[in-house]
């Protein structure tokens, strides 16, 4: 990675963690959760960025991938756990955060839990360590506190244009072998419940990305292929950014099942902790330097 690569990293980091301090303001009890949505992504965009992937709203035991519908009437309740989870893509250079907020005041413990083991992984990753280890720190912390880290959530590494780049962070102790190098870019994403310590796939599906272009047949889906490809490239995308642009709920939704059925497009299912136990989750993005790591949205 050469010097303007790197800096593009840092730069988005820095209006990641912008966009996630000042979005703490709007998680009030009544709020709306599309305009909740809405309002951050357009911090993004006023930051000179793009959403990495559709701003996830995760409350209770939602642990991840749900972002409001269009038109969604649901708004946060005073005994809400939510999980705010956003990222930046500037021109490639992605960054990725996350925080808790306990409109109920009755979980503390919890919220602290992943984010001290969020702080304590960060704490030793460098060079040489293996990522299994950095899993196994986030496990310590977690159960230490008295709940259990959720086992198949992961944090991940970044690459120009790749939010998943492929190799993973456990959130539990194992046996992967990659050691941190110098110059990786990751995604440290602890998750603590009180719950099975392990997510189930809902139904719904909010968010698509482009998974394996393939022919289609209807004339709708070809139209949101191509917005979509114009628009959102190889990243995540909600269906109801779609929407905006489509005037018809039943043909995009038509024509967004033939793409899945097709394999063009890949649904990212609402995720639940399996005993629907409450979920806190904390995340940064970091550099891996010579000697311990940078955290770019701090």
């Amino acid at each position: 990675m050469d010097d303007a690569e790197l800096e593009a990293f840092r730069e988005s980091g820095r209006k990641a963690a912008r966009v996630r301090e000042d979005s703490k303001r709007l998680i009030m009890v009544g709020e709306s959760l599309l305009d909740i949505a809405e309002t951050v992504e357009q911090m993004i965009a006023e930051e000179g960025g793009k959403p990495a992937f559709p701003v996830n709203i995760s409350i209770n035991d939602i642990a991840a991938h749900y972002t409001p519908e269009f038109e969604s009437e649901a708004s946060l309740d005073d005994n809400d756990l939510v999980k705010i989870d956003l990222g930046i893509d500037l021109n490639g250079a992605l960054s990725d955060t996350a925080y808790t907020i306990d409109l109920s005041g009755k979980n503390e413990e919890l919220v602290k839990a992943s984010e001290e083991a969020l702080q304590n992984a960060i704490a030793m990753i460098r060079p040489g360590v293996a990522v299994g280890e950095v899993g196994a720190k986030i496990e310590d912390t977690i159960r230490g506190k008295g709940f259990k880290p959720i086992a198949n959530l992961t944090g991940h590494m970044i690459k120009s244009n790749e939010l998943h780049a492929g190799v993973e962070i456990p959130n539990i102790k194992s046996n992967d072998p990659y050691q941190f190098v110098e110059g990786d870019i990751f995604a440290v994403e602890p998750f603590a419940t009180t719950g099975a310590g392990y997510v189930e796939d809902l139904e719904q599906v909010e968010i698509f990305s482009i998974y394996a272009p393939s022919n289609v047949r209807m004339r709708q889906s070809r139209k949101i292929i191509e917005h979509v490809i114009q628009n959102y490239g190889m990243l995540p995308f909600a269906e109801r950014w779609v929407r905006k642009e489509f005037s018809s709920k039943l043909l995009v939704s038509a024509a967004l099942k033939e793409l899945l059925q097709n394999h063009f497009l890949r649904g990212y299912p609402v995720l639940r902790d399996a005993g629907k136990g409450l979920v806190s989750q904390s995340e940064h993005t970091i550099l891996v330097t010579a000697d311990g790591c940078e955290v770019l949205t701090k």
